[in-house]
């Protein structure tokens, strides 16, 4: 990012992360995909989906913006395009609600698979009928300005996880993800391999199979000293009353 440190700038790239790789952490979802990548890039859980039900990947558009003014967010709406994911950070905690229903239906009508804010939203109403997912720190209507400068593009920080432009973001209902761009392609193999794991383990589960004995974890209890007593039978205990 050399030569873009001074000064408010909107920095249009191509640079994407690698497409079969954020097929598959569509599937994989949050849980998985964190596990896969050493239980890393977790964004603030205070940041929650609207609505149940959603669950989206995509190429971050990154936006940092004053609070309480959505300038940037317009401006940021031009760079993006199919699949992507608009993540707006603000230099300051805010709660104001910086995006509703006319954002979302200009970002529908360019592909974009939602917005996560670390801010406030509107409209929840309408954006659920409308199917547009979010991910908000708040649910506010306190209006907004558009008078102050910022950046798109660039590095943020976002509920305490960076995110470059071109990184994926993960969202589902269990929280928010970030991959870096680079790692996309490792992750996505060992979400790849995890899922299929996982899916051995749930048919051993549905058998009737212990957690306990699939992950030989009998051996630990022992190791800490935990030990199994029988209780008395009512019977023993009636016939000493």
């Amino acid at each position: 990012m050399s030569g873009f440190s001074d000064g408010h700038i909107i920095v249009r790239t191509r640079v994407r992360p690698d497409a079969a790789a954020v097929k598959v952490f569509a599937e994989a979802g949050v849980a998985t995909t964190h596990e896969a990548m050493g239980r890393r890039g977790l964004v603030d859980p205070v940041l929650r989906p609207i609505y149940s039900g959603a669950r989206i990947a995509g190429r971050a558009v990154t936006v940092l913006s004053h609070p309480g003014d959505n300038l940037m967010i317009h401006a940021a709406i031009e760079q993006c395009g199919e699949g992507d994911v608009l993540a707006v950070a603000t230099t300051s905690l805010s709660h104001d609600g910086m995006f509703g229903d006319l954002f979302a239906t200009a970002l529908k009508a360019r592909g974009v698979a939602g917005l996560i804010i670390d801010a406030g939203v509107r409209d929840v109403a309408d954006l659920t009928e409308m199917g547009f997912p979010v991910w908000s720190r708040a649910i506010s209507s306190q209006g907004t300005v558009k008078a102050s400068p910022g950046s798109v593009n660039v590095p943020v920080v976002l509920g305490g996880a960076l995110i470059a432009p071109g990184d994926v973001i993960v969202a589902d209902d269990d929280g928010v993800l970030v991959v870096a761009r680079q790692d996309a392609t490792a992750v996505a193999g060992k979400a790849t391999e995890r899922m299929a794991n996982e899916a051995d383990k749930r048919e051993q589960f549905r058998n009737g199979v212990l957690g306990l004995d699939l992950y030989g974890l009998r051996a630990t209890l022992d190791r800490l000293g935990v030990r199994y007593v029988d209780a008395p039978d009512e019977s023993d205990e009636s016939d000493e009353r």
